[in-house]
């Protein structure tokens, strides 16, 4: 699928696809330009950045990441920039899911070109490509920095992979929380300077990640109020009595783990028809069990 032959569209703030949590920043763009297909505004973005001369094995953290979360239906978006960026958009790739690409220059040309065969494949699974700049507007250094406010203000989270000093993953960290969003930050070895940024967002409030586990665990409430199509939804599980899908159903709702004293509480069902219909739903997978209690 070559760039050029494709159409460029342009979405105005009064147009129902412009994206949703984009309006809601400080100084939106008036209109975005964009290069494929966005998806549906209420699947929920999450954005992955961090540095050009990223390690290989932040690469791989990256990668990963990206591709788990997209294994959940989740979409990805990042700045097609080497490093960080690309190993995102990839993991996507892998997971057959769909991402999004935001330039900080027009849609006539990639940047980075070396990206050029990513890019459109990325369009091939169906992702986008969008800017807030004409086709031929070309790229500045300005402009990097305001691009940052597009692909946090289109996410619910960003999550930052190895911020050395002086990165432009910083500021998008810093606009993300300026914007309401969750910012979550990859720790590293202490003495690399891939991660004194990264080190810094932590101490300044920023949320420590290990795992795609604990980046759904946090964004649960979140996640509660938009379309999430993974497997554990009430229309699609085969449920073998009616208390088992009235404890997924309040598990479900409560969006956070919850403990066997408040699915009592909530459901009113005796304490072992509760235990006997747990153990069912978390032998099938439906359910699964923490520290903090039961969660989907």
């Amino acid at each position: 699928m070559k760039l050029k032959k494709l159409e460029i569209k342009t979405i105005s703030q009064e147009n129902p696809k412009f994206p949703s949590l984009l309006k809601e920043i400080p100084n939106p763009a008036s209109r975005i330009y964009v290069l494929g297909e966005l998806p549906d505004d209420k699947k929920i973005k999450i954005a992955i950045v961090g540095t050009r001369k990223a390690t290989t094995e932040g690469r791989l953290i990256a990668k990963e990441m990206a591709k788990k979360l997209a294994e959940q239906g989740l979409i990805i978006v990042s700045g097609l920039a080497m490093g960080i960026d690309s190993a995102a958009h990839e993991g996507a790739l892998e997971a057959k899911g769909k991402t999004i690409v935001v330039l900080a220059n027009g849609l006539g040309k990639i940047y980075p070109a070396r990206n050029q065969n990513l890019g459109e494949k990325i369009l091939e699974f169906g992702g986008a490509i969008i800017s807030e700049y004409g086709s031929e507007v070309p790229y500045f250094k300005g402009q990097f920095l305001k691009r940052n406010r597009i692909i946090s203000g289109l996410c619910q989270a960003v999550i930052i992979i190895e911020a050395p000093k002086r990165s432009g993953s910083l500021a998008t960290a810093r606009l993300a929380a300026e914007q309401g969003r969750e910012v979550f930050v990859v720790p590293g070895p202490i003495n690399h300077p891939n991660y004194y940024g990264s080190h810094k967002l932590i101490r300044d409030g920023a949320r420590l990640v290990a795992s795609v586990d604990d980046i759904l665990e946090d964004l649960q409430l979140q996640i509660s109020n938009f379309q999430l199509p993974i497997s554990n939804t009430i229309s699609n599980l085969k449920f073998q009595t009616d208390e088992e899908k009235i404890i997924f159903k309040t598990i479900q709702e409560a969006g956070k783990p919850i403990n066997i004293d408040k699915i009592i509480e909530l459901t009113k069902l005796e304490p072992q028809v509760i235990n006997q219909a747990i153990a069912i739903l978390i032998i099938n997978g439906f359910i699964k069990e923490s520290e903090k209690g039961y969660t989907i």
